[in-house]
């Protein structure tokens, strides 16, 4: 009697972390945030590619995206120029670069090193991968490239959007 109490207390507790403040019904963050990227892209007529092209002023690209900050719509693109890592903001209307900032430390700096790691063994760059990606995927616009290893070889992960639907899709880099 005492097992089978152990064993409903065991299920109701990993039941319960199951669920645990996640609601059937509510958005989570992530598609929050998705819908909030969506509504801001429409009308940026300024590419992630071309934002690429326009980061390499600053080193060699090793990642871009979209992304809302404080309510705002940047482009944003990590280089890496010999040992010093850089993110660059590229103005969404003009395709220029804005500002650069150096990276220096916390969980940007740990990103860059390992998206420059596979950007080190990567024979393709990540306009090619991310224009390969949008030939094979009509209708959509590219919104992050982000490198990284996938059973031993070098790939990026390219996040499309059309109107409100986003997809991940990966292309090798060698």
């Amino acid at each position: 009697m005492m097992m089978r109490s152990l064993e409903i207390a065991i299920a109701a507790a990993f039941l319960g972390l199951l669920t645990a403040g996640s609601p059937v019904l509510a958005e989570t963050p992530d598609a929050k945030s998705q819908s909030e990227l969506a509504a801001a892209l429409k009308g940026v007529k300024v590419s992630l590619e071309k934002g690429l092209v326009a980061s390499e002023r600053e080193g060699k690209p090793i990642s871009a995206k979209f992304e809302v900050e404080d309510g705002k719509l940047q482009l944003s693109a990590y280089t890496m120029k010999g040992k010093k890592f850089s993110e660059v903001i590229v103005d969404r209307e003009t395709g220029k670069v804005a500002k650069t900032e150096a990276i220096t430390g916390g969980e940007d700096l740990a990103a860059a090193k390992e998206q420059s790691e596979t950007m080190a063994k990567a024979k393709s760059s990540l306009v090619t991968v991310t224009k390969k990606a949008l030939e094979e995927n009509k209708g959509f616009r590219a919104v992050s490239v982000t490198p990284l290893m996938k059973a031993g070889h070098p790939a990026a992960d390219v996040t499309l959007l059309k109107g409100e639907e986003f997809k991940t899709v990966s292309e090798k880099l060698d």
